[in-house]
C-alpha cells in the first residue's frame, strides 16, 4: 500500500516538482515507510511507501527501467505477481527486486495498457513512457484503490486523494451542484468521475486512461461484471451453488495471505468477517491476530458485538484483541477521521475503523475485512422489495427505497442556486439500469451498487481509515471472479435467508451456525447514531459557521430545524438528516474549502 501523485505538462513547460512534493507529504500517512520523487521534463512523480511486499530498498518507488524505457508509481498490491514474474522471466525479463511493483512495471511492457486483465488485486498506477511520452494511468476493476485528477491550465496532476490535489494548489474547490444533488441521495455517494468538488475527478473503477502528450486522452473499461444467468452454470442445483461460492471465497482469501509481513482479520462478529476467519483457520494459518471494537452504550443503543466475534475468536483459537474505545476518545477520533476522508462520508462506520485502524496498525500491518458481501450478494434489507419487480418499473422501485429523499424535498433542504430543476440523481439510475448485461429488477441494483456506490461507500471507507494508520485492508469478497461468479447466482438464492442466503448455507459447513443465524449487524458507534453533548455541539458549530452561511448549501429553515430535533429527522434508510449536512460542513471547514 502507499500513495501515489504525479503532474503531467501539455504546454510545453517542466513539470512542477514542489506541488507533487506537497502531495506527496499530505499523503505521507498512506505511505510512512519512505518516499521518493522523480522527475523528467513535463513529467514528475511522486511515491509514498507502506512495506508489505519485497521490503528492501529494491522495491522503492517511482521505480524507473531505463533499459524498458519506463517509470512507474504504484498503489496497492498485485496477488498473482509471483505467477506472472515466471512468465515474464520465461520470456526473457530480468528482474532487480522482488516486488510486484517491478512485475507491474515489465508486465506493462510486454503486454502494454492490457496488463491489467492480467493483474488479480487492487491497484492504482501511473507509467510513463519515456519514448512517447505518453502516461497511462489504470485502476482496478472494483476501484478498491483510490486515484484522483484534477486538470489545470496546460496539465494534469492526480494523486491518491482528493486533499492532496488541494494542497498542491490551483484547483477549483467550487462545489458541483450535481454532486451535491448525487450526495444528498445516495448517503453521501458521489458517483465517479465527479467528486463534491468541481475541479476534481476520479478515474472510475475498472478503467485505464492514456494522456497523449498533446493533452488529448482516452479512456478504455476493461473490465464489467455481468448479472445474468450463465449457460454453463444452468445446471448447477442449490447445494451445488454454495459449494461453488465457497471453493471461491476460499481462493479469495487464499489469494489475500500474500505478504511479507503477517496478516490479521478486522472481525466484528458477523458472518462475513467470521467465515474469512474460518477459511484462514482451514488454510493453516496458526495464532491468527483478530481484532474487534465496541464502544460504550448511548441512548439506549448497544456499542459492540463482543459476544459474537468471541464466539470466532475462541472455536478458531485465534490471537484476539478486544479494543473498547469511549465515548471521550470516540469525540476525540471525529477529527482525525474527517481529515482522513478523501471525500466527504456520512457512515459512522468511518470513525469507528478510523479508531480500530490506529490500534490495530500497532500489531500488524495487513488485514482481511469482510467489506462487499452484502452488496454483492444482496444482504441488505433493501433487496427484498426489490424481487419480482418488472424492469419497466425497475428505476422507481430501486429509488423508492434506496434514495435519501425525493427529488422533491431537496427543494425545502437546499439553498436556491444549490437547487437543479432535473432530478439527476435518477436520471443516474435510469442510465445505469438501461445498460445490458442485468436480467432482473434485481441484478441491475446489485449491478450499480457492487460497481457504484460500493466504491464510494465501504470500500473508500476501509480504505481512507486504515491508510490514516499506514494498514493494509484486503477485502476478499472484492475478488473479481468471486464477484463474476456471484453475479450469476440467481437471485432467489441470494435472497433466503434474509439476505446472502446462499454464502449462509455455505458458511454453515465452516463457523459456528449461531454466529449465522443472528441478526445483522454493523460497527456501531452509538455517540453518533444518537447525536447529543458534544457531537450535538461540534455540528451545531459547523452549520453555524461564517464558511458555511457563506456556502449556503443548506436553508436555514433547515438546518434549524433538525438542530431543534437533533435525533427526529432520517432519511429513507434511517440515517440521520442531521449528521449527513453536518458531516459534509465539518469535511470542507476542516480541509480548508471555501
Amino acid at each position: 500500500m502507499c500513495g501515489i501523485s504525479g503532474e503531467l505538462r501539455f504546454d510545453g513547460g517542466v513539470a512542477d516538482a514542489a506541488a507533487v512534493a506537497a502531495m506527496c507529504t499530505t499523503l505521507s500517512r498512506r505511505g510512512p515507510d519512505g518516499s521518493g520523487g522523480w522527475q523528467s521534463g513535463p513529467v514528475a512523480l511522486g511515491h509514498r511507501r507502506l512495506k508489505i511486499i519485497d521490503l528492501t530498498d529494491a522495491g522503492a518507488q517511482p521505480m524507473v527501467d531505463s533499459e524498458l524505457g519506463l517509470t512507474l508509481v504504484f498503489n496497492g498490491i498485485v496477488y498473482n505477481y509471483r505467477e506472472l514474474r515466471e512468465q515474464l522471466q520465461a520470456a526473457g525479463y530480468r528482474f532487480f527486486s522482488t516486488s510486484d511493483t517491478e512485475v507491474v512495471l515489465k508486465a506493462y511492457h510486454r503486454w502494454g495498457a492490457a496488463c491489467v486483465e492480467r493483474l488479480m488485486g487492487m491497484f492504482a498506477f501511473a507509467v510513463v513512457e519515456r519514448d512517447t511520452g505518453r502516461v497511462v494511468l489504470g485502476r482496478d476493476r472494483l476501484g478498491i484503490k483510490p486515484l484522483y485528477v484534477s486538470r489545470g491550465p496546460g496539465r494534469v496532476r492526480f494523486a491518491s486523494s482528493l486533499p492532496a490535489l488541494v494542497a498542491a494548489g490551483g484547483v477549483d474547490t467550487s462545489i458541483d451542484p450535481v454532486a451535491l444533488h448525487h450526495y444528498m441521495s445516495f448517503h453521501a455517494v458521489v458517483p465517479a468521475p465527479r467528486t463534491i468538488l468541481a475541479g476534481v475527478g476520479k478515474l472510475p473503477p475498472a478503467t485505464v486512461r492514456t494522456y497523449e502528450p498533446d493533452g488529448s486522452e482516452s479512456d478504455w473499461v476493461y473490465w464489467a461484471p455481468v448479472h445474468e444467468r450463465r449457460a454453463d452454470l444452468a445446471a448447477l442445483d442449490p447445494r451445488e451453488w454454495q459449494e461453488l461460492v465457497l471453493e471461491q471465497l476460499r481462493t479469495a482469501v487464499r489469494r489475500r495471505m500474500v505478504a511479507d509481513v503477517p496478516v490479521g482479520v478486522l472481525l466484528s462478529g458477523g458472518l462475513d468477517s467470521s467465515l474469512i476467519v474460518g477459511l484462514l483457520a482451514e488454510e493453516g494459518q496458526r495464532d491468527l491476530a483478530t481484532f474487534s471494537i465496541g464502544f460504550e452504550a448511548v441512548g439506549g443503543r448497544s456499542g459492540d458485538e463482543f459476544a459474537y466475534s468471541d464466539v470466532i475468536a475462541e472455536t478458531f483459537s485465534t490471537d484476539h484483541h478486544r479494543l473498547m474505545v469511549p465515548s471521550a476518545d470516540v469525540h476525540a477520533g471525529l477529527e482525525g477521521a474527517i481529515a482522513a476522508m478523501s471525500e466527504p462520508m456520512v457512515s459512522h462506520d468511518c470513525v469507528a475503523f478510523y479508531l480500530l485502524a490506529r490500534q490495530v496498525a500497532q500489531h500488524v500491518k495487513v488485514v482481511q475485512s469482510g467489506q462487499g458481501a452484502d452488496e454483492v450478494l444482496a444482504g441488505y434489507d433493501w433487496y427484498p422489495p426489490l424481487d419480482g419487480v418488472p424492469v419497466e418499473r425497475a428505476v422507481d422501485a430501486y429509488t423508492s427505497v434506496f434514495v435519501d429523499r425525493p427529488h422533491a424535498e431537496l427543494a425545502r433542504v437546499l439553498g436556491d442556486r444549490w437547487m437543479l430543476t432535473e432530478d439527476v440523481s435518477r436520471a443516474f439510475v435510469a442510465e445505469h439500469f438501461a445498460r445490458p448485461g442485468a436480467d432482473t429488477t434485481l441484478d441491475r441494483a446489485l449491478r450499480l451498487d457492487s460497481t457504484i456506490m460500493l466504491v464510494d461507500d465501504p470500500v473508500k471507507r476501509v480504505d481512507n481509515m486504515t491508510m490514516a494508520a499506514g494498514l493494509e485492508a484486503r477485502v476478499p469478497f472484492l475478488d473479481h471472479e468471486f464477484v463474476e461468479l456471484v453475479a450469476a447466482v440467481p437471485p432467489e438464492l441470494k435472497l433466503a435467508s434474509g439476505g446472502k442466503g446462499v454464502l449462509k448455507d455455505a458458511a454453515r459447513a465452516v463457523i459456528p451456525a449461531h454466529v449465522i443465524d443472528r441478526p445483522k449487524g454493523y460497527f456501531p458507534v452509538p455517540a453518533i447514531i444518537h447525536l447529543e453533548g458534544q457531537y450535538l455541539d461540534s455540528v451545531r458549530s459547523a452549520l453555524h459557521a461564517p464558511e458555511a452561511k457563506e456556502r449556503g448549501l443548506f436553508r436555514t429553515e433547515y438546518v434549524e430545524r433538525l438542530l431543534a430535533e437533533p435525533n427526529s429527522h432520517r432519511t429513507t434508510l434511517g440515517s440521520n438528516q442531521l449528521w449527513q449536512v453536518g458531516l459534509l460542513e465539518s469535511w470542507l471547514q476542516q480541509h480548508g474549502i471555501r
